[in-house]
């Protein structure tokens, strides 16, 4: 079976520093990875609305050289007529050299994995995992930070459907000396299972509060989330949680001047336009590096197959 990434723990935490180094060598000298992929074709297959992580995987993809094919949305492919995941990824690795798949429910791009002739890379699935958004953020931190060891990390927002959250958890748990400070309202904390296998069991130290300006102070990263819309269940908890945590300027005059904002986006209210020209606002350089590590893992995974 050729090598797939559906989590962060697929790869080790030498391979993670090993992307981050060739990200920044193709931030460095594009043009000697224009031709990397020549003649590759990779699929996006997204059961799921996306505008970032789609156009990054093709962006990444066409900036090595190689081609995109894709659906519009799973409401025009085969899944609306009742297609299972396993017959869509057999017919699409015949099309293509390397799949990025997105989808709502859980564990769906790791049954993909299992029947792909050629890699998958998860996209997103559900509220598990995301781990090429992971790998942005990591690229970040570090670029931000010059490493991981000793940092305060705060999460904010909705933690419980949050995927990012629970990827960064996982891969910044491997790090020494991390501290997490996790910061939601009672009924979006951080699920249990996340908090037994990445913190509790590694002794990682970690608390929850309900208020950001309470340890704003603290955090050497402040990593925004939006409440999720499209995850609840009932609308009126969501209208009651939306606007829970809001960042503005005013709220950022305790925090360290040298404090890193990431935000995965989209961006809804969560934090103020305001912030934007703040020097610690760290957005959308984790878009522009998102992109990088998306060419680095398409490359290493693409070689690993015995394709480039």
């Amino acid at each position: 079976m050729v090598r797939s990434i559906i989590d962060t723990t697929d790869l080790s935490v030498e391979e993670i520093d090993g992307l981050i180094d060739t990200a920044e060598d193709m931030m460095e000298h594009p043009r000697e990875y224009a031709h990397t992929c020549d003649g590759m074709i990779l699929s996006t297959l997204f059961y799921e609305p996306s505008t970032r992580t789609r156009l990054s995987f093709e962006s990444a993809m066409l900036s090595l050289g190689g081609r995109v094919i894709s659906t519009p949305s799973a409401d025009s492919s085969s899944a609306s007529k009742g297609e299972s995941v396993a017959d869509t990824v057999r017919v699409i690795s015949c099309y293509a050299d390397i799949i990025a798949m997105r989808h709502h429910k859980e564990g769906a791009a790791y049954v993909a994995a299992q029947y792909s002739a050629v890699p998958v890379i998860n996209a997103g699935d559900g509220g598990h995992c995301h781990p090429t958004q992971t790998l942005a953020d990591l690229c970040t931190i570090r670029r931000e930070k010059g490493g991981f060891s000793g940092l305060t990390v705060g999460l904010c927002g909705d933690l419980k459907f949050g995927r990012t959250v629970h990827s960064l958890i996982n891969a910044m748990s491997r790090y020494e000396g991390i501290r997490f400070v996790l910061i939601s309202p009672e009924e979006l904390k951080v699920p249990s299972y996340v908090k037994n296998e990445s913190l509790k069991k590694k002794n990682i130290p970690y608390t929850q509060v309900t208020d950001l300006e309470e340890v704003i102070g603290e955090l050497d990263i402040l990593y925004m989330t939006r409440v999720q819309r499209e995850r609840f269940f009932n609308e009126e908890d969501y209208l009651r949680l939306k606007d829970s945590y809001i960042l503005t300027p005013e709220k950022l005059r305790s925090a360290k001047k040298d404090l890193s904002i990431l935000h995965p986006l989209p961006r809804v209210n969560e934090i103020s336009v305001k912030v934007d020209e703040d020097p610690r606002a760290c957005y959308f350089k984790q878009v522009l590096y998102g992109r990088y590590m998306r060419m680095a893992l398409i490359t290493k995974l693409l070689k690993e197959a015995g394709r480039l």
